[in-house]
């Protein structure tokens, strides 16, 4: 991995300003990329270049066409 911060998922839904469950939606559908470093426990941790880059393609809708969630 590049260097640079890592930041949470509480971090990005913040500067997304979308909910927590939305960017995990994100990271488990591949959209977002990030790792989970120390396994489920620890959460999962997105390289701030990823973020950048994941803004600059355009962030999709919070609930998308298809989506089975409640």
């Amino acid at each position: 991995m590049v260097g640079g911060r890592l930041l949470t998922v509480p971090e990005v839904a913040e500067r997304v300003r979308v909910s927590e469950w939305t960017v995990r939606d994100w990271l488990r559908r591949g959209r977002l990329r990030g790792t989970r470093p120390g396994g489920t426990r620890l959460g999962w941790r997105i390289p701030e270049q990823e973020l950048e880059r994941f803004l600059e393609a355009g962030v999709p809708p919070e609930h998308g066409a298809g989506d089975d969630s409640q």
